[in-house]
């Protein structure tokens, strides 16, 4: 199974539970205050955070989810819209932490997260906005808007490939850090891809996911907020970043010569970047109420 492939040298345990309405697929590792990462606009769900996933876990309890209709979890009955995105994602807290948690989202999924926030941001820790679109006005390159509609209709390596030239800084340079890796990853975007539920989840992120956050809504999120970027983001280009930090004093960390997916591009870096935006292990952690 490619899901498996992706997840060989991580020690992670992998569960499904069924929380809002829908059956959701969860890994989980390592010990400690509580770190949530949310994948992005992308069929495979959270398995694409691997390679940084046991580094993380070295000092941190690890949750990953797959966003409903994505990855390995079950669609809602709904549209995965603001309140249905809501309704699940405080099921998850509920679910799987009691203290409040650091989130840490990607991309499209970061304009759901953001407004989750501005309504319930009592329930976080902290919030780490990684190459949103919603932060500030965004239209989508066409270029980019083109590549995704050919590999919506045709899923296929080709399209996948044509793709993520619009992900990395370098895609040849990137394979070759662990080309088997990236086989699979690519392998298994175009699985997940021919699913019919993951099209219209796809489609639904795309339409709410690229839509501004309005700022008031951004002025009330009442937790510390942090932003991280690629320097070179071609699909969620750095200004964006730029643009929020201006309107809302939020300090921005950029992972230079990488893309729109750092911790896959440099994982390292991406680290380095993001460590300091997580509790210290000795704190002591606010319970969720």
């Amino acid at each position: 199974m490619l899901r498996r492939d992706l997840l060989a040298d991580v020690l992670v345990t992998e569960r499904r539970i069924t929380i809002g309405g829908a059956s959701t697929m969860l890994l989980e590792a390592g010990d400690g205050l509580t770190v949530i990462l949310l994948h992005g606009g992308i069929e495979v769900g959270g398995v694409y955070w691997a390679p940084i996933i046991q580094a993380l876990a070295q000092h941190h309890r690890v949750v990953v989810p797959d966003v409903p209709g994505l990855g390995e979890s079950a669609p809602l009955s709904t549209p995965l819209d603001q309140d249905a995105f809501d309704r699940w994602f405080l099921a998850l807290l509920e679910h799987t932490t009691t203290t409040k948690p650091t989130l840490i989202v990607h991309s499209l999924v970061g304009t759901y997260a953001a407004r989750f926030a501005a309504r319930y941001g009592d329930r976080l820790h902290s919030l780490v906005l990684y190459g949103v679109p919603g932060i500030a006005p965004y239209r989508m390159p066409l270029g980019l808007m083109l590549a995704a509609i050919l590999f919506d209709l045709w899923p296929s390596l080709t399209m996948q490939r044509r793709f993520v030239r619009w992900v990395f800084t370098d895609p040849a340079r990137v394979r070759v850090r662990d080309p088997e890796w990236f086989d699979a990853f690519d392998a298994y975007c175009v699985e997940r891809g021919r699913v019919p539920h993951v099209k219209r989840t796809m489609r639904q992120l795309v339409k709410t996911g690229t839509q501004e956050v309005q700022a008031g809504e951004m002025r009330s999120i009442p937790v510390p907020t942090q932003l991280l970027w690629g320097q070179d983001d071609r699909m969620t280009p750095l200004r964006l970043a730029h643009t929020a930090s201006r309107a809302h004093g939020w300090r921005i960390r950029v992972v230079r010569d990488a893309g729109h997916a750092p911790h896959l591009e440099h994982p390292d870096a991406f680290l380095s970047a993001v460590q300091p935006l997580l509790p210290a292990r000795a704190m002591i952690a606010e319970r969720v109420i």
